[in-house]
């Protein structure tokens, strides 16, 4: 399943989920002013023995507390979370926010049991004027980075479901995703031995304009 549903959806049907007579609620009831989780759970529930869903999220899904958090918490134990997707600002129509793309399964391979890999993708992205764009090679290269499932500096980071727990399963990309900014800046000796330079040669400059000036007087 592909879903794309509201963001922040106030009316949602609240006062009919806590019994749910699908049996929708299987990690608990979402706030009456956010029906986020309420979409997930839905999906979820939805999926066969092999399924598999993925769903477009506003980040706050990630890491809101309260009880969306203590239903992430829930999702998280139940290890059918296999990646969290960071994507661009300004990609889909109606809202400049980026969002997020959560994807689950219900029975995860061997090698990703207990795993959850998180991507930062907000680079791959097209920067257009009134809209940005997801080009073909972005799309392929958040699909390598999702099949590899494997860790790739400052893009990809494979998680445990116990760290998770050491953020209180907050599952906002930059906890896990560290980016290495390189300011490339001299160092302060190289900074020091630029600067008596530079004083030195103005020091020059002026006795030679000095000179000059003494030349017309």
């Amino acid at each position: 399943m592909i879903a794309n549903p509201p963001f922040s959806l106030k009316e949602w049907g609240a006062e009919n989920w806590a019994n749910d007579p699908y049996g929708r609620n299987i990690a608990g009831v979402p706030p009456q002013g956010n029906g986020a989780m309420a979409w997930v759970q839905h999906m979820i529930k939805s999926m066969n023995s092999t399924g598999r869903m993925t769903v477009v999220l506003p980040h706050g899904a990630l890491f809101r507390k309260g009880v969306e958090g203590r239903i992430r918490e829930e999702l998280i134990r139940q290890d059918m979370l296999e990646a969290v997707i960071g994507l661009g600002p300004n990609i889909f129509y109606g809202t400049q926010l980026a969002a997020c793309v959560m994807v689950f399964k219900q029975n995860k391979e061997a090698g990703k049991k207990c795993k959850i890999v998180f991507i930062d993708a907000s680079e791959q992205v097209r920067v257009g004027r009134a809209q940005n764009f997801l080009e073909p090679e972005h799309v392929s290269q958040i699909f390598n980075w999702y099949q590899s499932f494997s860790n790739e500096e400052n893009y990809v980071k494979v998680v445990s479901i116990d760290e998770t727990k050491e953020t209180d399963f907050n599952l906002n990309i930059p906890l896990y995703v560290e980016k290495i900014i390189e300011d490339n800046l001299p160092s302060v000796e190289e900074t020091l031995a630029d600067l008596k330079t530079a004083w030195e040669a103005s020091l020059q400059a002026e006795e030679k304009f000095k000179a000059i000036l003494k030349n017309y007087m």
